[in-house]
């Protein structure tokens, strides 16, 4: 069969990474809201603040389902959603670059369009696709990542009605630098954190693959085939492993995304603007001032989204791919 063009192959991948990014992050809307809630808190959860008494006020977040109930007791269903449609219009753009870049590495690599040869090449090449892949990505769609963070984190009463107000009032204090706060920390984050995703996703993959020849002493391709479920747990552990790694730089984007932000003090102490010089002074700080636990503030939340944020992401580009592939033929 006569391999795709590159045109029709770079429409499928940007479509197949634009559907599957906003289905999943619509579906993981509520555990993003409560994790951003968690990393832009200052105050430290209940456990580290029984050994630093001495540091903040209590917090107003302090464990997974109590920050479930105060949100929605407090901004009703809503509030589980607040910042999706700047979300959307980050990762739809977001997964679609990522994707169609980084078949666009793959193939280079593998010196094949064909998206069966792409699990044979080195698992070295598969990390480096998947980070360059996230940088390009991240680059292309910050400015709805910050403003997704600052809508999401905000509270009642809102500082900003819409998204719009937002951007506006970012343009005008802070400049065009400010929708590009955190970006640093950001870009140092998705180098693992994409190459770890991909990567494992890639090694995951390969492995099952092996098992079902293992099953099987007389596989055909159709047995050594991997089938839905099996994409979803490969997806599943690629995006816990790489959360868990990353999740420290992902508190320190936050905190930047977040300077100045004036919200409701119930919410607890505010990150002041200019609070932090750079991303080596945020990490010491926060160090210094919430101890290690502070850099894994909303791990849970984070982790238990990012688990089926990334299943759901794999699964739902493969099944488009292969769907808008028969489709265009």
């Amino acid at each position: 069969m006569e391999e795709p063009g590159q045109i029709k192959r770079a429409l499928i991948d940007a479509s197949a990474g634009a559907i599957s990014g906003a289905i999943s992050r619509t579906v993981t809307s509520p555990l993003d809201v409560i994790k951003i809630r968690f990393q832009v808190q200052l105050e430290p959860t209940t456990q580290w603040a029984l050994l630093r008494r001495d540091v903040y006020n209590p917090a107003k977040y302090t464990g997974m389902l109590q920050a479930t109930k105060d949100i929605f007791r407090e901004e009703g269903l809503p509030g589980f959603w607040r910042g999706n449609v700047p979300a959307l219009l980050m990762v739809m753009p977001y997964t679609a670059i990522q994707f169609t870049v980084l078949h666009k590495l793959k193939t280079l690599a593998s010196g094949s369009s064909k998206s069966e040869d792409h699990i044979n090449i080195s698992p070295y090449l598969s990390y480096a696709s998947g980070a360059l892949a996230g940088c390009a990505a991240t680059v292309g769609s910050y400015p709805f990542d910050l403003l997704r963070t600052i809508l999401a984190s905000q509270g009642e009463p809102k500082v900003y009605p819409n998204m719009r107000s937002a951007f506006v009032d970012i343009l005008e204090t802070r400049g065009i630098r400010g929708l590009y706060a955190g970006l640093t920390p950001t870009l140092v984050e998705i180098v693992p954190y994409a190459g770890l995703q991909f990567g494992t996703y890639d090694t995951f993959k390969r492995w099952t693959m092996a098992w079902n020849r293992y099953r099987s002493h007389y596989a055909t391709q159709a047995e050594d085939a991997i089938s839905s479920f099996q994409l979803f747990l490969c997806g599943l552990a690629a995006g816990t492993c790489a959360k868990a790694v990353c999740h420290p730089l992902d508190v320190v984007k936050k905190r930047f995304q977040v300077e100045g932000l004036q919200r409701d003090p119930r919410y607890g102490a505010r990150v002041e603007q200019h609070a932090y010089r750079n991303m080596h002074d945020a990490l010491r700080r926060i160090l210094h001032a919430e101890g290690w636990a502070g850099l894994y503030k909303g791990i849970v939340p984070s982790i238990v989204k990012a688990a089926p944020a990334g299943a759901v992401t794999f699964v739902a580009y493969e099944f488009t791919s292969d769907w808008l592939e028969l489709l265009l033929t």
